[in-house]
């Protein structure tokens, strides 16, 4: 919670301070996107004290509602969406962008944590069957087929580590594991062919390959983001003072690349604090699932740790070119209300399996001597 809270308060100063300059955003208004992300913080944090609150039951029985209702987000999206940076995924309510697809990150992992544990509990450790695979498989399916329609490549890389991970710690037979990381290459492969993926993100995969291909355009973004954090140094040029952040030379500064304002402003040593607090997180979520009894906190703890470690990894690596540019936030950090909402309820879900697992293990300890002399 410290770490996950630390990374909010760094984020939105960073977020501050590469909005701080650009009138084209605030219309002259500095702290515009401050008060802005300020208020995604506080919805934020209420949400994560009511799922932090709510009787493990309720939150199973929701699991399913969550689920559908992110599936309705997704096809309104088709029907009603805005089209924003090429990609059609955003819902407008009134004065407010909505984008489900972050909302189908957390409604995977806990459907297909509701599925493991409803069909394997008592027999966990023998892991998943062929047909609970399936099953789990198809969960995920449904969301990644409507993601891709978008298309949001992003998004659909994502939540393919979230898979990969819930198989492999539900037990899933190794042939599952390799035959899906196969299928997804040949997958990635017949999109391109078909041409699936629209032009320009094929450029930004070309330009990954070879960033001096087009230094103008598909590689502009990634060209720009490496000398921000370059300028930064061991310490950084100081916070507000970057001078890439300050001109504005970085597109979508204050969401997807808002890891260059934390290399440039505050050099090396900041930019891996930030690391290091999302390994904090990550780390801690990895151990919530170890120390739970319940197959469904296991799942999702661990489903949650997958989701945010790779997409720390994809957002940070495509800032410093070692990853294609495919539009992800960093989780806690970047700008966006769905977003933050999306982590916040995330974080909520780990405290509420984290405290009744805690609850749970006086309870554990004082049968431990009885095993003992029965044996």
């Amino acid at each position: 919670m410290v770490a996950a809270l630390a990374l909010i308060f760094l984020g939105t100063l960073l977020v501050w301070s590469a909005t701080s300059t650009r009138e084209d955003l605030t219309g002259g208004e500095t702290t515009a996107y401050l008060t802005k992300q300020l208020v995604n913080v506080a919805i934020g944090i209420v949400l994560m004290v009511i799922v932090m609150a709510t009787d493990h039951r309720w939150v199973r029985i929701m699991a399913p509602v969550f689920y559908l209702g992110s599936i309705v987000g997704l096809a309104l999206v088709l029907v009603a969406g805005s089209t924003i940076n090429g990609s059609r995924s955003w819902l407008q309510l009134g004065g407010m962008s909505i984008q489900p697809s972050e909302f189908a990150k957390l409604s995977v992992v806990v459907g297909m944590a509701l599925l493991v544990a409803e069909r394997t509990e008592g027999r966990w450790r023998r892991g998943v069957r062929t047909t609970e695979v399936v099953g789990m498989l198809a969960i995920a399916g449904v969301p990644a087929a409507l993601i891709m329609l978008q298309p949001d490549l992003g998004t659909m890389l994502v939540l393919s580590a979230i898979v990969f991970g819930v198989l492999a710690v539900s037990g899933a037979d190794r042939r599952w594991l390799i035959g899906l990381t196969v299928t997804g290459i040949a997958g990635a492969a017949l999109a391109v062919s078909l041409g699936v993926l629209k032009s320009y993100q094929v450029d930004r995969f070309m330009a990954f390959t070879n960033p001096g291909l087009d230094p103008r355009g598909a590689g502009y973004n990634t060209e720009q983001a490496r000398i921000a954090v370059g300028n930064g140094g061991l310490f950084g040029q100081g916070l507000f003072d970057g001078s890439q952040t300050r001109s504005g030379f970085v597109p979508e500064q204050h969401t997807d690349f808002i890891f260059t304002v934390a290399g440039e402003e505050l050099g090396l040593v900041g930019a891996g604090l930030v690391i290091a607090l999302l390994a904090i997180v990550i780390w801690r979520a990895l151990a919530i699932s170890a120390d739970t009894d319940d197959m469904f906190g296991r799942i999702a703890a661990a489903g949650i740790a997958c989701w945010f470690g790779f997409q720390a990894f994809q957002n940070i690596g495509m800032c410093l070119g070692i990853m294609p540019v495919t539009g992800v936030p960093l989780p806690f950090v970047s700008y966006g209300g769905t977003s933050m909402f999306a982590v916040m309820l995330a974080l909520g879900l780990l405290q509420n399996i984290h405290l009744r697992s805690s609850a749970a293990l006086p309870t554990r300890l004082l049968a431990t001597p009885r095993v003992l002399v029965r044996r």
